[in-house]
């Protein structure tokens, strides 16, 4: 059974784009209440006034933003309402910095109108979306970009760690080589396996070697 978007946030300065965005959005969720605005201030003013609402489609060129300072400062304000970001712009090292960067999804504004519907549907359902951008990518290609994604969000000591577990290394060794507690590094592996979507330390090693990451 889909999930239904009870209230949505468009952010772009272009009215043109919120009408065409407004217009998919109560076809294909005809429950669904759409906030808009045309400025970052205007969409942190309205979620400020405690308007709940499913997601904010943030466009990544309105003009009071400068690249992803908007994504960044929607997540560090209201961290738990998911940000997907629209773009005309596709590459895969802006859609990785995006995600690293806290995006719940990258949707490119060339995506047709289905696509675009299934991309927020996978949103709202908990996924992170990746379009399939320049050219077709396979499984494991989209899985090595999403790996990367997940891997720069780590602080710098949890990557660290990552790099000794994929070295093999046990936590003892680990807290013996960085002079810490064998607590600390059990609780950066915790940090690691919750932030890669691992199930366990092998499962996050694999994760991270299908990546190339070392």
């Amino acid at each position: 059974m889909n999930i239904e978007m009870e209230r949505v946030l468009i952010v772009d300065d272009h009215s043109l784009v919120r009408d065409g965005m407004r217009s998919l959005l109560e076809i294909s969720f005809p429950e669904c209440e759409i906030l808009e605005a045309g400025a970052l201030t205007e969409a942190v003013d309205a979620l400020s006034r405690g308007d709940e609402v499913d997601m904010v489609l943030l466009d990544l060129n309105i003009p009071d933003v400068t690249r992803f300072s908007g994504l960044t400062e929607l997540r560090d304000n209201f961290p738990s309402v998911p940000v997907v970001m629209v773009s005309g712009q596709l590459d895969r090292i802006t859609v990785r910095e995006a995600l690293a960067a806290g995006a719940a999804g990258f949707v490119p504004k060339s995506l047709k109108r289905n696509e675009i519907v299934e991309a927020l549907r996978q949103v709202l359902e908990g996924e992170i979306y990746i379009p399939e951008f320049l050219g077709e990518e396979d499984d494991a290609s989209r899985e090595a970009s999403l790996t990367l994604a997940r891997i720069d969000t780590l602080t710098p000591q949890q990557t660290v760690v990552l790099r000794h577990l994929v070295n093999g290394k046990l936590n003892k060794q680990i807290a013996y080589e960085l002079n810490v507690s064998m607590t600390t590094v059990k609780a950066h592996v915790s940090a690691i396996l919750q932030k890669l979507h691992a199930y366990s330390r092998t499962h996050a090693v694999i994760l991270a070697n299908r990546a190339g990451f070392s």
